[in-house]
């Protein structure tokens, strides 16, 4: 079959050294729609805004480090290990685990090592996780899982893995906010180097099974990550410790993502729906803070 689980876990890691500077973070920060006032049809830019945009006052949100260095995201870098050789139109990325060992900073020099950690068998699907460690002369910064679903993959009778579909958040939610994805979102944040011509190009998009582009799944993390911190930790970016979301449904440039959060005493839940079609895009996330 076209993965092979034992060679893919069995092959050694493969590292790259990475850079980045304020600049690919604050194309970062407008990709996922930074710099305009979320909630209230303002034309103006809301100074906290700023911290996302401005060099002088830089904060990083930590999911940027999906991103740092402008290289393939961990979806594509999977289809390159050995023992995967399958057809991208069958690829979805089916969640991102984000570990922060220390704040990402402005700029940066760093080693990526990256492996296959896992193949599961999901019977109609297998999922890769690549796992990406992130190093600088100082030591960690940060670890991140990126789900890859292949469809058409699994049945050979390998192991399920966990479960996909924890229970969801009871009770009413703490805080509900809506965040609009404009429609040229996805041309935007492919700048910051993820190509994948599903999320630009209509004729790929058919082949892929999706009536036009879709939203990148880590443009909605970033987004989503985004609303918590601004709304729930104050807006202070360093309070993150941990992001882990499910990929379970597409988001469409032009839609409203809604963001509902409860608040616990070290993590904030949240699911997130395509707020047009009432369809639920994000689950199972948690954001683990200070």
């Amino acid at each position: 079959m076209p993965v092979d689980a034992a060679l893919a876990l069995a092959a050694a890691p493969r590292s790259a050294g990475i850079s980045w500077t304020p600049r690919d973070v604050q194309l970062y920060h407008l990709g996922i729609g930074a710099g305009a006032h979320p909630d209230r049809d303002d034309p103006a830019i809301d100074p906290a805004e700023l911290r996302y945009t401005l060099e002088s006052r830089l904060h990083v949100l930590p999911s940027f480090a999906t991103v740092a260095g402008a290289g393939s995201p961990g979806v594509i870098r999977a289809l390159s290990m050995p023992g995967v050789d399958v057809d991208l139109a069958r690829v979805l990325h089916g969640g991102q685990d984000l570990t922060l060992h220390r704040p990402v900073p402005a700029s940066g020099t760093a080693t990526a090592t990256s492996r296959i950690a896992a193949v599961y068998d999901k019977g109609e699907a297998a999922v890769l996780v690549m796992r990406t460690e992130v190093t600088d002369a100082e030591g960690p910064l940060w670890t991140d899982d990126a789900r890859v679903f292949v469809r058409g993959e699994g049945g050979w009778g390998g192991d399920r893995g966990p479960a996909s579909r924890p229970d969801p958040p009871a009770g009413a939610p703490d805080r509900t906010v809506e965040r609009p994805v404009r429609p040229d979102q996805a041309l935007l944040y492919r700048l910051s180097g993820d190509l994948n011509p599903l999320h630009a190009d209509p004729e790929f998009a058919g082949r892929a099974g999706f009536d036009r582009p879709v939203l990148h799944g880590l443009c909605s993390y970033g987004i989503t990550l985004k609303a918590v911190v601004d709304t729930l930790l104050g807006g202070d970016v360093t309070e993150v410790r941990g992001y882990d979301a499910r990929f379970t449904g597409v988001v469409y440039p032009g839609e409203t993502l809604r963001v509902r959060m409860w608040r616990g005493e070290d993590r904030v839940r949240v699911t997130v729906d395509a707020a047009e079609r009432n369809t639920t895009v994000l689950t199972g996330t948690v954001v683990q803070h200070l």
